[in-house]
Parts: C-alpha cells; structure tokens; sequence
C-alpha cells in the first residue's frame, strides 16, 4: 500500500516537473505562482466602485447599500468613489479606463447616457466600453405642479396647459440632465409648449413653484416627497406604469391616458468592458442575493426606489440600449445643446 502510495506521488511530481520546467527555462514566472494565481478566488482585494454623482445622490445611496451587503459577504473593503463633476464625465470617464478585472466597478444611471450624447467629441463610449452587471433598481418620477395653479389632477393640468400656448414653464437641473429629458417627454405627449426653465439648485427650482413663477417639473420621488406631503407642491401623476406604494393616492401616468410620458430613473451596476464574464455572473448573482433581502428592498422603498430581481447582465445591457436610442432621437428632435 505505501509503496503504491510513494509511486503515485512521484509520478505526480514527474508530471509537474515536466509542465514547470519549460516555464524555468524560457525565463517565466515560477510554477508555483502560477498555480496559485490559477486558483486563487475572487475577489482576494479590495473593491471600488465609481459614482460619478454625490454623496446622498440616488446613485451614491444604492453603492453604499449594495456596498455593505458585499462587504459582509466577500469579507474584503468595498470603497464608494465619488467622482463628480462636469455632469458625469469625470466619473463615467474613469470606469471606461478602469482594469477590466472586477476590482472597479461603476454605479451608473441615465447621466452615463446623455452625458455621451450631449459632447462632441465624446469623452467615452457610453456603451461600447462596458458590460452590464446588474440593473439595481428604477426611481420612480413624478409630476409636481405649483399650488399657485387651480389644477389638481394630471387631465385638468392636460386642458388648463393646452389653452396656455406659451404660457406655461417647467423646470429642470439643468440642460441635458434626466429632469429635463422627463419634462420634455411630458410636454410632448401633453403637445403642449412650455418653456424650458434650468435650475442648477433643487432647493431653487422649489422655491420658484411655490412662488408660482415656475409651473410645473418631472423630479425623483425623493425629491419631492417632502414639500408634496407639506402641500408647498402638488403631486398629480407618478410616470411609471404603476402607483407608488411611497405615494399611493397618486395616479401612475397611463391611468390618465398618458402612456407615452412614462420615464423613469434607472440605476445599475457595470463593469469595464473586458471583465471576465464568470466574474460578472458572480457579482449578479451577489448582489441580487442582497436585493432579495426584505430589508434592503424596504429601505429602496421608503428611497422612491423599486429594487430590480429578474434582470440578467444581458438584459441590463439591453434596456441601457434602448434608453440610448430613446435619448439619442429625444436630444436631436428637441435641439437640445449642453450649457
């Protein structure tokens, strides 16, 4: 038996010399680092993940969340890398020149888009230098008129709007940004013509509609959560195919006949073009786990947020995709310039 033992354990060393020698001699890395490189399990460092917004941005809030979950799970650093600035670039551009090797990740929405769209030259490929991960979750918008306007429903805004060709004014955060597309996806499927009124503070645009200088806006729920349930604005429709459970006296859009102005505010994690794939399906596979928990989806919920459970990484790519398409007519068609 040990003889037969000694044997097989030569002849397994016999094998192992011969595969590692060439490698000495031509001058490669020893054998041993290369089996152990071969089996060593990701992640084995610290991870970060790039939010080109702020902190306590939407964007910033789901890094962070998802961030602990794998944290406790991969018992390794997850670092949240806030790099703002120039409406996105810094920060998109940073993931798109990231090692494709999981260790830089990017929590991205729609700026990651219309950022691209809106610079000539494009500073980065929006979509051709990355690789969906995992669609985090949609933030519902909502349809916040001024109470200076005797309206309270979205169809009595539809008739009071169409009578005042020119009258009436919307605002945004700024030129290019995901308020200003919304609005203006409103405005065309209500056909009525409204001045488009760019703010570059939220605490602005909200004190110009209470002041009635300003008439309406298309603003994340979390926005506005607060001054509609103070009644310093009025909520009249939330632009998702259902209610929301944070505001479920508000009508979705298509209940009042608008289908087409639907638009939400998605989020996702990506990764660098060039990632390899087992590690992608690996992060969508944990960090969906930690979308399942009932109190991560609890706090998303009480955010204005709808966690994503059935998207793949393929399926995030698709609707980024089609949101680009979407954005891409919706900018030529508007004549929409950046600042």
């Amino acid at each position: 038996m040990l003889g037969a033992r000694f044997l097989r354990s030569m002849a397994t060393g016999v094998v192992r010399v011969a595969i590692c020698a060439p490698a000495v001699f031509l001058g490669a890395a020893p054998c041993i680092a290369q089996q152990s490189a071969q089996l060593a399990v990701y992640p084995v460092k610290s991870i970060r993940i790039v939010v080109a917004s702020p902190p306590g941005a939407a964007d910033d809030f789901f890094a962070r969340s998802l961030g602990d979950e794998l944290e406790a799970f991969y018992r390794q650093r997850v670092v949240i890398e806030n790099r703002t600035g120039a409406g996105g670039l810094i920060g998109n551009t940073l993931v798109s020149r990231a090692n494709a090797d999981g260790y830089t990740l990017g929590m991205v929405g729609v700026t990651r888009l219309i950022t691209e769209l809106l610079r000539d030259p494009p500073p980065y490929r929006a979509l051709a230098d990355i690789v969906g991960v995992v669609h985090v979750a949609s933030i519902t918008n909502v349809l916040a008129v001024t109470p200076a306007i005797p309206v309270r429903t979205a169809r009595e805004f539809a008739r009071y709007a169409r009578v005042r060709v020119g009258e009436l004014n919307y605002a945004s955060l700024g030129i290019g940004s995901a308020s200003h597309l919304a609005g203006e996806v409103f405005s065309r499927a209500l056909a009525i013509d409204a001045m488009h009124v760019p703010f570059r503070m939220l605490s602005d645009s909200f004190v110009e509609m209470v002041l009635g200088r300003v008439h309406y806006a298309v603003l994340t729920l979390p926005a506005v959560l607060a001054p509609v349930r103070e009644g310093r604005l009025r909520a009249l429709a939330v632009m998702t195919p259902q209610r929301s459970t944070a505001l479920p006296g508000v009508p979705a859009i298509a209940e009042v006949g608008l289908p087409e102005a639907q638009f939400d505010r998605w989020s996702g994690i990506v990764a660098p073009r060039g990632t390899p794939r087992r590690i992608v399906e690996q992060l969508h596979g944990d960090i969906v786990r930690g979308l399942r928990k009932a109190a991560l989806r609890e706090l998303f919920v009480r955010q204005g947020a709808e966690s994503t459970l059935e998207s793949t990484p393929d399926g995030f790519m698709r609707l980024m995709q089609e949101e680009y398409l979407r954005y891409q007519a919706l900018i030529r068609e508007g004549g929409i310039r950046p600042e």
